[in-house]
């Protein structure tokens, strides 16, 4: 694969031949007028990267983002988190609200070249469902385990930042489920198939278990400021 060659909506979907498919794309966006995509093109962020990342278009929203959809129901959510962990358990979608509830605003951006800036979210952080499972002195990764066997990993470490988190609303509504609901992690500062829609799981692991996308020629760091789309052998 070149890296020059973003796939379209269509032939990202058929690279899974219609089996599992879980990655945010949308259907129809809307770009940004000119004169906003320059000026997004010339910001900095506060900690210095670009605030649209190379490769990238700024978009309005999202009407669709694809995949093999899990349940939207709230009363069908069930997270287990488990693996290298000393007290594994199952939340279901009442056990999650009983977590501490934040708003984030977040920029996120998708392999196939759109970003979303300034997306607003309400959730649950990443850690504190992670801390409340007392990860082992060996983890080094999480697995996040999602509709159909979708699942994609992450470094602990990154996992556990404050921008990481379990979305069930998006813009100020539940989530809906083309979108990734009931729940869905979000990973804002790497390519969104980072980003595991319908989750089901979360699993601490010692070694690395690079997921769906990422055995199939994508970049398991998936860094948007360095244009990591693809694997190095791909």
């Amino acid at each position: 694969m070149k890296e020059e060659n973003l796939l379209s909506r269509r032939v990202f979907l058929a690279v899974a031949a219609g089996t599992v498919v879980s990655i945010g794309l949308p259907g129809v966006f809307a770009t940004v007028g000119a004169a906003r995509q320059q000026e997004l093109v010339e910001a900095l962020r506060p900690d210095g990267r670009l605030r649209v990342p190379p490769g990238q278009t700024a978009i309005e929203h999202i009407e669709d983002m694809g995949g093999k959809p899990g349940s939207p129901q709230p009363e069908d959510f069930k997270l287990r988190v488990h693996g290298e962990v000393e007290q594994p358990f199952t939340l279901d979608y009442e056990g999650l609200m009983a977590f501490a509830q934040q708003d984030f605003t977040c920029d996120v951006h998708c392999v196939t070249g759109w970003s979303l800036l300034d997306s607003t979210w309400r959730g649950v952080p990443m850690a504190a469902v992670l801390n409340q499972a007392r990860p082992s002195s060996d983890a080094k990764f999480l697995v996040i385990e999602a509709a159909h066997g979708y699942t994609t990993s992450i470094p602990i470490a990154e996992a556990m930042k404050s921008n990481v988190f379990l979305a069930h609303t998006l813009f100020g509504s539940p989530l809906p489920g083309p979108n990734g609901g009931p729940v869905r992690a979000v990973v804002p500062d790497r390519y969104f198939y980072k980003s595991a829609k319908w989750v089901q799981g979360l699993k601490i692991v010692s070694k690395d278990e690079p997921g769906f996308w990422e055995t199939r020629g994508y970049s398991n760091s998936a860094d948007p400021w360095k244009e990591e789309r693809y694997s190095r052998s791909s």
